[in-house]
């Protein structure tokens, strides 16, 4: 079996200059991910598109590999910038406005650079910490868990930590689906029925009488 690739930073960048490099070997590492695919993103063409050496980049990664978690990293980051942004405001929420909510801070967190979040969910390889980068984003499932909790007596489910596992994944799918395999859902106001129809489904199972597994 080949060695797995070494995917933590050599190590951490201090001065302002040190910092600029690992921006742009991360960022250059975005944009090759994007725009040429996983297999052309060799270190050489990292270094070559950042500006810097091929030596400068083995400094701070010790692979492409390291690259790409960086960049998962990054990603998550700015995702988890937009749904927390709205977390105050959902948790005081009552669960006929506080699932729409969630399903539009999910939507939206998908359209947060749409073409890179495709790459790292369905074209990174799947080996070592990689298996990762594309992965649920166990924030997101957090903050549900913890909003379906503080909503505990609107719920007919009574296991609360699955209910925040089905409800966290299926609508990460349709977010997922919709915003990068289905454009045509967001022209002409049609994002706010997809919205809607995402909402009354995660309602219905949330607040069925005779809801399944009772």
């Amino acid at each position: 079996m080949a060695p797995r690739s070494a995917t933590k930073p050599r190590k951490s960048a201090v001065q302002d200059r040190s910092r600029a490099t690992v921006a742009a070997l991360v960022e250059a590492t975005a944009r090759i991910l994007v725009r040429e695919g996983f297999d052309k993103a060799s270190t050489n063409r990292i270094a070559e598109v950042a500006g810097v050496s091929v030596g400068s980049l083995y400094q701070y990664f010790p692979s492409k590999e390291a690259l790409v978690v960086a960049v998962a990293e990054r990603h998550r980051r700015d995702i988890m910038e937009v749904v927390s942004g709205s977390a105050a405001e959902v948790m005081s929420l009552p669960l006929q406005e506080g699932i729409p909510k969630l399903v539009s801070v999910a939507i939206d967190a998908h359209r947060v650079d749409p073409a890179l979040h495709r790459v790292l969910a369905e074209e990174i390889p799947r080996t070592g910490a990689l298996e990762d980068v594309g992965g649920v984003n166990y924030e997101a499932h957090d903050l549900f868990r913890s909003y379906l909790q503080r909503r505990r007596h609107e719920l007919s489910v009574a296991d609360v930590d699955l209910a925040a596992f089905v409800c966290a994944t299926s609508i990460e799918a349709l977010a997922h689906n919709a915003v990068l395999h289905h454009a045509e859902m967001f022209r002409d106001g049609a994002a706010r029925r997809l919205i809607d129809q995402t909402s009354a489904l995660i309602l219905g199972y949330l607040t069925a009488s005779a809801a399944i597994g009772r």
